[in-house]
């Protein structure tokens, strides 16, 4: 009877194992990115152009937004209720995810304090924040959070995880309060064992005010959160500038990986000046460049800042907000969000991706 009850146990030990087992690990191996001990589009070129190693993705981080201000949850409501529903622009985030992963979208940044949801705004008077201002986390954030890295864990595909937002600084009481919120997002993140996952500690962090924030301090805390492991393992962690912006030393010393940004960037070959300014620097050695923002398109001309980042060996991410006066299926920042590949400009990034995707 015993030797029976201990089969039964192991069996539903190992059953329970099988289905929290995570199937998606993000690893880097010199410049390029590996998921599951594989570099991405392993052996292939693009155009003519090295695509092994390189991490297409997409500027998605209001996956999991909502709004904790009475006076300014008007201005997210769907059109077709009237209301506007947390729960229902990450459920419809998550059954989009299939649909972009066939497409050839291999990650997305997502932030723990979202992103403008009127894509750029002179003032952000709204509350939308996972971490709270004594760096503790909002469980109902991090419930939907979880769903999405539930399923991009399943689908294979890798989370750009931003910690901080400009536009929601205000509400963190202090420095202290930062690096508590460091703590708990990547506890939770390893504790929970998610693999997928690349740790951006804020965007932007040119119009940081809080130590460990801003450019002079932010490598501080990429240190601070590369320190802290869980059963002997670590995120892989970086922060990002402004638009043309290159990296301090410091910083990208420190990084794991670099994050630059292409908003400000119209002429594409600044785009190669960016990167080679990058390598150029005393504080580089051989990692991924990952652009995870550039809100410039042009994608069906020859030559755009999708194709000058491939030709520099740089990952490239496509920022879609929706302008002024555009249809609600617009973008893919500005809320509420119509997550489907419904506009021209969606369209035509996916293209592009589908050519990477179907390369040989």
């Amino acid at each position: 009877m015993r030797k029976i009850f201990f089969l039964i146990l192991g069996g539903i030990f190992f059953c329970s194992y099988g289905i929290n087992a995570k199937k998606t690990e993000i690893t880097i191996v010199g410049e390029e990115f590996y998921i599951n001990g594989k570099p991405t589009f392993e052996g292939r070129t693009w155009r003519g152009m090295k695509i092994q190693g390189l991490l297409p993705n997409a500027r998605l981080v209001n996956g999991i937004f909502d709004d904790k201000t009475d006076s300014t949850r008007y201005k997210w409501v769907y059109p077709d209720t009237k209301v506007w529903d947390a729960d229902r622009n990450t459920g419809e985030f998550v059954e989009n995810m299939p649909v972009w992963k066939e497409k050839g979208l291999l990650a997305f940044t997502i932030n723990l304090q979202g992103g403008s949801p009127e894509g750029y705004s002179e003032s952000q008077p709204w509350y939308n924040s996972a971490i709270l201002p004594d760096g503790s986390l909002d469980m109902a954030y991090m419930q939907r959070l979880k769903l999405i890295l539930d399923r991009a864990d399943e689908l294979g595909m890798v989370v750009v995880l931003g910690l901080f937002y400009v536009g929601q600084e205000k509400f963190i009481n202090d420095a202290a309060a930062v690096r508590n919120g460091i703590r708990n997002a990547v506890e939770w993140v390893l504790k929970n064992d998610y693999r997928t996952v690349l740790l951006e500690i804020n965007n932007e962090c040119d119009f940081f005010k809080l130590d460990g924030l801003t450019p002079e301090t932010v490598d501080k805390s990429i240190r601070y959160a590369k320190s802290i492991t869980y059963k002997g393992r670590r995120l892989l962690v970086s922060a990002s500038y402004a638009g043309t912006i290159v990296p301090g030393e410091k910083v990208l010393a420190e990084s794991d990986f670099v994050l630059l940004h292409g908003n400000g960037i119209s002429n594409p070959e600044q785009i190669t000046a960016q990167v080679d300014s990058v390598r150029r620097s005393p504080g580089y050695t051989a990692k991924p460049i990952l652009y995870n923002e550039d809100d410039h398109f042009d994608f069906e001309e020859e030559v755009n800042n999708f194709v000058k980042a491939t030709a520099s060996y740089a990952s490239w991410g496509y920022f879609d907000f929706r302008m002024k006066g555009e249809a609600y299926e617009q973008g893919f920042q500005c809320v509420p969000v119509d997550w489907g590949i419904n506009s021209e400009r969606k369209q035509g990034f996916f293209n592009l991706l589908m050519e990477w995707k179907n390369t040989k």
